[in-house]
Order: structure tokens, then sequence, then C-alpha cells
């Protein structure tokens, strides 16, 4: 196993990694629409919390060898489903490969955020 860090996306909230990669596969923790640079929680609509969360995984993946193309799995926590079509709407941009996916509603997330994500992504080779 491997950690995987990079300064480009949010600094882990608690006892984890920003993602591990083992094997041919790269786990990222949940990423959350925090900008690196400010460590602050900027956006406040869906559109523009999930643009980040995509920028967030994509340098974390990027640290990790690979990138959101060769995501298989993605696992999109909602605050509101209410929200679907507007974040489906961004997370289609980025993930143009379509991978396999669950979307689920929660009660609340980190920081009252609108939307998290995290990616089970193959490693490029």
């Amino acid at each position: 196993m491997e950690k995987i860090y990079t300064k480009n996306a949010p600094e882990a909230l608690g006892p984890y990694t920003q993602a591990m990669k083992v094997g041919n596969l790269v786990f990222t923790s949940g990423q959350i629409a925090i900008n690196p640079e400010t460590n602050a929680v900027e956006a406040t609509d869906i559109a523009s919390q999930t643009e980040q969360v995509c920028k967030n995984l994509s340098a974390v993946l990027e640290a990790a060898g690979t990138s959101i193309d060769k995501a298989v799995k993605t696992t999109c926590f909602l605050a509101d489903m209410g929200d679907f079509a507007a974040f489906n709407e961004v997370y289609g941009k980025y993930f143009t490969s379509k991978p396999a996916r669950s979307c689920v509603a929660v009660k609340t997330l980190p920081k009252n955020v609108l939307c998290e994500v995290e990616v089970i992504a193959e490693l490029s080779l």
C-alpha cells in the first residue's frame, strides 16, 4: 500500500489520507468542495461545489499516477436529492468514461457541503 498526498487537494479533515494506492488501483477518500488554496468551502450552490469536488479528485488521482478518465467506480453523496440533476450535469463533464456509480442522499456532510464523491480508479500503465 502507498499513501497518496498532494497540496493541490484539501488536507484530510481527520485520521485518513487523500488516497491509497493498492496493486493496480487507487482508492480516494471522499472529496468535498474545499478549495485547497484557501482551505475553505467557498461555493454555495451544487454546481460550483461539484466542480470543486471534481477538481480535487482530479488532483488526487493525478498525484497517484492516474486520472479521472480511469475511474471504474464512484460513490456520490448528496445532501439533497433535489440537487441530483444539477450534480449530474457537472459530474458528467468530468466522468466522461461513465464509471459504475452509486449515488445516495445523506442527512449531513462534513462542513455542511452539498456533495461528496469518492473514486476507485485504475492506475495508468
